[in-house]
């Protein structure tokens, strides 16, 4: 088979495989943009997102006997879907509330994630199988999520904590404390 017909063949499988992994990574991203309440990103991250939809869907539907044309748009689609979503934990965008529930005296956990400049508030309450517990809230920017639940995983291996997204923060609201110098970095993505 020559090289040329081989390529000529495979050209429109091949854009309608990428466009629809592209497209379908915008779809992820611009849903989460929606549900943080960034109605602008997601306005923009959708026109690209639909003008891409429009041509890799334009060309599957001039010719739906192209097997591999259907393939390649479905194919697209599914690993699009889980590219997008490993795009979402790369952007980060927004806040979680994190809910550390612990039986025994929580003081040690508390000062150890206060020196790592974790803000949080505890609560006490009572369980059904344990008695006394605290519960300790912390909102924490989900950029930090994975430093937190790698500490925790590490040093506090029982500990059952729970992990909700926030939509709306009050704006200036004091919830995380930065050292001087991390704020530095992070201005410059590190």
């Amino acid at each position: 088979m020559d090289i040329g017909i081989f390529w000529a063949a495979a050209a429109i499988p091949l854009l309608i495989f990428f466009a629809r992994i592209a497209e379908a990574s915008l779809e992820s991203v611009r849903t989460i943009y929606i549900s943080k309440g960034h109605a602008n990103l997601a306005a923009y991250v959708g026109i690209v997102k639909t003008g891409i939809w429009l041509i890799s869907t334009g060309l599957v539907l001039t010719d739906l006997m192209q097997f591999w044309n259907l393939f390649a748009y479905l194919a697209g689609y599914g690993i699009g879907t889980v590219l997008g979503m490993a795009i979402e934990n790369l952007i980060s965008i927004g806040f979680v509330i994190v809910r550390l529930i612990t039986p025994g005296e929580p003081q040690t956990l508390m000062s150890r994630l206060s020196t790592l400049g974790y803000g949080m508030t505890r609560i006490e309450g009572t369980g059904s199988f344990s008695g006394t517990v605290s519960i300790i809230f912390m909102i924490v920017p989900r950029k930090e999520l994975s430093r937190l639940l790698s500490i925790i995983s590490r040093e506090y291996p029982d500990l059952l904590y729970t992990i909700e997204d926030v939509r709306n923060i009050k704006d200036g609201a004091r919830i995380f404390y930065k050292d001087p110098k991390r704020r530095i970095l992070s201005f410059f993505g590190m």
